[in-house]
């Protein structure tokens, strides 16, 4: 198994940049996007993250669907808009996934036999016998490597996706630098954002 996106739609792009503008008006309103709009929103898009002018990129909301390694959510967990609308479990599930295809080709074979006998021990133990079958059930998920891999539907926006494309662009993990590639295909990422590669 290999991380991917698929699915996602973005929502409130047009609103978002004719607010873009909130802070300069004297009369509110929503018009319809003009030129002077797509023109401020890219050069308040692209200033340096954190000062607050592309605090209009929160109103892009984007939802996706992501397939990753353990190793790989550890990261993204860290950051502060990067929501589960629901993902995949490994406590409800973990017995009943194929592990050895659930995880990255990288993933240690001799570890992925191990996880398989746990998970096959586990599966011998009567149902009665609840104390040995749960320190069976504990073992199988602490061994279960970070290769591992579960999918989940997230929901972040612009303004996030700019802060992690800015941090992992030039990441080690291959991982990251699909993520950078798909934020690429994002309606008007690139230009509301500043975002580029090197």
């Amino acid at each position: 198994m290999n991380f991917k996106i698929g699915k996602y739609e973005v929502f409130g792009l047009e609103s978002a940049i004719k607010a873009s503008g909130n802070p300069m008006r004297t009369v509110f309103n929503r018009d319809e996007v003009d030129e002077k709009d797509i023109k401020r929103a890219i050069s308040l898009g692209s200033t340096k993250g954190g000062e607050g002018h592309d605090n209009y990129l929160k109103g892009i909301v984007v939802e996706f669907d992501v397939t990753a390694p353990l190793f790989w959510w550890k990261q993204a967990q860290r950051y502060h808009f990067f929501e589960y609308v629901s993902s995949q479990s490994t406590m409800h599930c973990l017995l009943k996934f194929d592990i050895s295809n659930q995880c990255v080709e990288e993933t240690n074979k001799e570890v992925l036999k191990i996880v398989e006998k746990i998970k096959d021990e586990y599966n011998v133990i009567p149902d009665e016998n609840k104390e040995e079958k749960y320190k069976k059930w504990r073992e199988l998920v602490a061994s279960t490597p970070s290769g591992f891999c579960l999918g989940a539907t997230m929901v972040t926006n612009y303004q996030q996706l700019k802060t992690m494309y800015n941090q992992r662009k030039n990441h080690k993990l291959v991982e990251w630098h699909i993520f950078c590639d798909w934020c690429d295909t994002l309606p008007h990422f690139n230009e509301f954002t500043g975002c580029k590669r090197g």
